[in-house]
């Protein structure tokens, strides 16, 4: 099926996940910091992943995702940030409903320091709702959008440095999980810029091939690393251990599969990666809690029809 594939990009070229039709849709290849040149929402067809971590910024009106099997509203003048590899969609906002989407590469937001506990929140899935607003965000926002639409170079540099800043000011400020959870990792030295890389390219790896049958051992060869020590720096970064963010990968690719398509629940379970249904079965029920048909059943009683 076309659109189960992954859109390799060429690393020079920015691509944002608006820019392509097809769903679900995951985007490799752009490491840099970049911008969404929509400004008015519009209602998503299907669910879509994408590598990088993205910041909204609602202007006027609000907005509801559809994010990781729940509904979360963003109101107007609000300010969020989560993982693109998350399963998310734009299901409803009022009209006219405005907002300025940024993205910044997973090897920035790695190399982070000391922000063990919101790091972890957004590796596992959480929607982070900034509690502290200044006046001028709008303003500044609308700026970093403009520069970084404009191509120029030592404009990214800018934004590069000072978005980064506001980042660290929404975990300094105060922050809460729109889905209410939870949890704590340990951190990297500031000067780990060598593991940040290892780490973003597992990430990567494990995004792009987890419909295939691999295992934690191939993604640490992935990055020429011992596993053991593959999987030790892994969990530490990312709060999970690789051969669950594999499944994790699964799962999110099914979702999406059961919403946004009208394949048998045998098709899903093989196209998203699993070797047997039974296994496919196990999985989805364990995390989600029901059995895939009864979450196709609940998600399209939603109105939520196949993309």
């Amino acid at each position: 099926m076309e659109q189960l594939k992954p859109l390799l990009l060429d690393e020079s070229v920015p691509v944002h996940p608006e820019h392509d039709p097809r769903h679900p849709l995951v985007i490799f290849g752009d490491h840099r910091f970049c911008a969404g040149e929509c400004l008015t929402v519009h209602r998503m067809a299907g669910p879509h992943m994408h590598s990088q971590v993205e910041l909204n910024f609602v202007l006027s009106g609000q907005m509801t995702y559809w994010f990781d099997g729940r509904e979360l509203t963003v109101n107007e003048g609000r300010l969020c940030l989560f993982w693109g590899m998350i399963p998310h969609q734009v299901i409803d906002r009022r009209e006219e409903t405005t907002f300025i989407c940024l993205y910044i590469p997973m090897s920035v937001f790695l190399g982070l320091a000391n922000l063990e506990r919101f790091r972890d929140a957004v590796f596992r899935g959480a929607m982070i709702e900034a509690l502290e607003l200044r006046p001028y965000d709008r303003d500044i926002f609308m700026r970093w959008r403009d520069e970084l639409l404009s191509g120029d170079k030592g404009l990214a540099e800018i934004v590069r440095n000072e978005l980064t800043a506001r980042v660290l000011r929404i975990e300094r400020d105060g922050w809460r999980d729109l889905r209410e959870e939870g949890s704590a990792i340990a951190s990297f030295n500031a000067s780990e810029s060598e593991r940040f890389d290892h780490i973003e390219r597992m990430l990567r790896y494990v995004a792009e091939h987890a419909l295939e049958d691999i295992s934690a051992e191939d993604v640490g060869r992935s990055v020429n690393l011992h596993p053991n020590y593959a999987m030790s720096i892994f969990k530490r970064a990312v709060g999970h251990t690789i051969n669950q963010a594999i499944v994790r990968h699964r799962l999110d690719t099914a979702q999406s599969l059961l919403i946004s398509t009208d394949l048998s629940i045998t098709d899903v379970s093989f196209e998203s990666g699993f070797g047997s249904v039974s296994r496919f079965y196990e999985a989805f029920s364990s995390r989600f809690m029901e059995k895939p048909t009864a979450f196709r059943r609940r998600m399209r009683s939603k109105g939520l029809p196949p993309a």
